[in-house]
């Protein structure tokens, strides 16, 4: 079609020129011919993923009767011969240990000697078998032609005589026709089941190649752990020691191991290192040991047990760790009690799926972990439940003061709440109270061994605060720091030295331990230490100790913010393995509206305690106000608890008391303390009474 111009003319005027194109219509595609087309149905069905799936399973099943056959024919050569003796004897000749190697051997000797003798008595069995069915024959036909005579003459029939013999005879003959009936079917049956055989060990076994297994397996995700993947793990660990060790054995390392044991969500084997590897080589790759096992690093755990030259593994199930633990007991349970004596606190679950439980008696305790890991819940689920037991006194400092231990008002009877260098100076000054308390106590059993004191538990939760507080007192003295003059950390010290022999305990929570908020006298004083996700190994052997971190323990080695609540602990007063030095914990998270509830509970249990919220020093008091304040909500009060609370809300003033001193005021006053089942007590009435009176005596005077 040729371009076309059109002049267009209005009027007289010339009218621009405008050019029209006209673009011919195109060619019409030539089809695409039907092999093309073909062929790419055909690439489509062939790369499809259904026909993938298809043909993997196909060869997997059909490579499962191969390696099934495999299998069995290795057992029976096994079971024919002496491999497995001799596998067994290199096995332990190559880690060093004789005295099995000796065993083994002895035992192949063994072996060798019976199938021998089984041999020699195949040769001369076929004549001792024919002299068999000889006799026995004769003696079969002669006690039936006797029992024969026996019937024949019983019915009086000759003919009898032959019926027993013939009864045999008719028998035999039924057999045999049972056997030609089931022997054409049987044939044609048999081979089927020998391969269903075959194919059931080759599937146990998964006995096929990695590219035919199914997608989870192939990706390694699930996979059951089993010896030989143990042993290829430990092979390729890259410690050539233990590598060329392994090839040597003659039943390809199979003998290192211990059996593998259900524990938990995951399993448990002993592992024998053959000489020359130590158990270090070993923890210090447990990235790469992990990924050889096709697991995470945080879902294996390698711990040194009691046995020489051998290390534990513990391999979680593939994404069991990740799955939360139930609630506490002290939740589900409204029935729960506490002994500080002979009790133990809920804390979680163990790796092994089994209850962990806590000790507290006469052990000072340090928690410590990186911010929002759970440090606070870990140690205030501990709290809840001693606090379940009516004789326990508790003095808790929060230096964070966001309400976490709120719900311990009327519980404690102090409760500091704040983050401020103020807050912290009356921390410092109640640790110093309870140094003085112990003191007292000390005096008190050296006078009377057989005294019982009630445990005081003294809680600081963020004391990282107190040793890095900057602030000093009148004297120069500074409430931080770790020199001989600082205040919290001698007055820490003192608990840590003598405190566990009168039941006054110091239980501390602390992020991120470095030699400056946490020295090393203060966090090798506790009993029970435990921490959460940490940066560093230093900082592990820090939290935890040496020997722990050595032994295995790696709280630096777990997931910021995906372990929360999950506490690597070194104590004496939890269970755990013979041998092991610290076991790791998933804790129970109690949220804050039941442990409110829990706290409900515990309160109820108690006399009216009434919390003391600062420790005001500097100030004149009037002590039967102060005695007021502090003597509770209870028909009665303890003066010795008067004491103490008094000596908690001014030291100056009241830390010197004694019972004597209480009792000129009270007696000024008209109050007379009394006994009451053994103990001296005042009434709460006689002290509102008399401190009603006095104001208005002073009113009255006033006008």
């Amino acid at each position: 079609m040729s371009e076309n111009v059109v002049h267009l003319h209005k009027n007289t005027e010339p009218a621009p020129v405008t050019t029209l194109t006209v673009v011919p219509d195109p060619a019409p595609a030539a089809p695409i011919p039907l092999w093309v087309r073909s062929g790419r149905a055909v690439k489509t069905v062939v790369t499809h993923e259904t026909t993938k799936t298809t043909a993997r399973a196909v060869a997997r099943h059909t490579l499962y009767v191969a390696g099934g056959a495999r299998i069995a024919a290795k057992r029976t050569w096994d079971g024919r011969t002496a491999s497995r003796y001799e596998r067994m004897f290199r096995a332990a000749e190559a880690t060093g240990n004789y005295e099995v190697a000796a065993e083994w051997e002895e035992r192949g000797q063994r072996f060798r000697a019976e199938r021998h003798r089984r041999r020699m008595d195949l040769l001369h069995s076929p004549v001792d078998a024919a002299k068999g069915v000889l006799v026995g024959t004769g003696m079969g036909i002669g006690a039936l032609v006797a029992l024969g005579v026996v019937l024949a003459i019983a019915n009086k029939d000759v003919t009898d005589v032959i019926s027993p013999v013939m009864a045999v005879i008719e028998f035999i003959r039924l057999i045999i026709t049972i056997v030609q009936i089931v022997w054409g079917p049987a044939l044609t049956i048999g081979p089927f089941l020998a391969l269903l055989a075959l194919w059931a060990v080759g599937s146990k076994q998964q006995a096929a190649p990695a590219w035919a297994l199914p997608d989870n397996i192939r990706n390694g995700e699930g996979e059951p752990i089993t010896p030989s993947i143990v042993v290829k793990a430990l092979r390729d660990l890259g410690v050539p020691a233990l590598r060329n060790a392994i090839k040597e054995m003659g039943d390809a390392g199979a003998s290192m191991l211990g059996p593998i044991r259900i524990a938990g969500c995951g399993v448990e084997v002993d592992v024998t290192l053959p000489s020359g590897v130590a158990t270090n080589e070993v923890q210090g790759k447990r990235r790469k040991l992990a990924e050889n096992l096709t697991r995470h690093e945080h879902e294996v755990f390698i711990t040194i047990p009691e046995a020489a030259r051998t290390v534990r593994l513990w391999i979680a199930d593939s994404g069991a760790l990740d799955e939360p633990i139930g609630p506490s007991p002290l939740v589900t349970d409204t029935t729960v009690t506490a002994n500080y004596k002979t009790g133990k606190a809920p804390w979680g679950q163990d790796l092994r799926g089994d209850s962990a439980e806590l000790s507290l008696y006469q052990r000072h305790l340090l928690i410590t972990g990186r911010s929002n890991q759970g440090k606070t819940a870990a140690l205030r689920s501990l709290v809840l439940w001693l606090a379940l037991d009516r004789s326990v006194q508790f003095w808790i400092a929060d230096l964070k003061g966001v309400g976490d231990w709120s719900m311990f008002n009327g519980i404690a009877d102090v409760l500091i709440e704040g983050p401020s260098d103020g807050h912290v100076i009356q921390a410092t000054e109640m640790v110093e109270d309870a140094e003085r308390e112990m003191n007292r106590r000390i005096e008190e059993r050296l006078a009377n061994p057989h005294v019982k004191f009630p445990a005081l538990i003294v809680i600081v939760d963020e004391a990282q605060k107190a040793f890095m507080c900057p602030a000093v007192d009148d004297a120069k003295r500074p409430y931080g720091g770790s020199k001989a003059t600082s205040r919290y950390f001698m007055a820490t010290r003192s608990i840590h030295n003598q405190g566990r022999a009168v039941d006054v305990l110091l239980w501390q929570g602390t992020q991120d331990p470095t030699d400056q908020n946490l020295p090393k006298m203060v966090r090798e004083g506790a009993h029970t230490r435990a921490s959460l996700v940490l940066g560093s190994e230093s900082q592990a052997k820090m939290a935890l100790g040496d020997k722990a971190v050595e032994d295995g323990a790696a709280p630096h080695l777990l997931r910021q913010g995906l372990d929360k609540g999950t506490l690597v602990v070194a104590s004496d007063g939890i269970d755990m393995p013979k041998g092991q030095s610290s076991i790791t914990v998933r804790t129970h998270f109690i949220d804050d509206e039941p442990a409110v509830e829990i706290a409900d509970r515990a309160r109820a249990l108690r006399d009216g305690v009434t919390t003391l919220h600062a420790i005001d020093r500097g100030e004149e008091h009037d002590p039967l106000t102060d005695i007021d304040a502090v003597a509770g909500d209870g028909k009665r009060a303890f003066t010795q608890d008067i004491i103490k609370r008094l000596s908690a809300l001014n030291e100056d003033a009241y830390g010197a008391w004694s019972f004597g001193d209480l009792s000129r005021v009270l007696e000024s006053y008209g109050i007379e303390p009394y006994k009451s089942h053994g103990r001296m007590v005042v009434r709460r009435d006689d002290i509102t009474r008399a401190l009603a009176e006095r104001d208005t005596d002073g009113s009255a005077s006033a006008s």
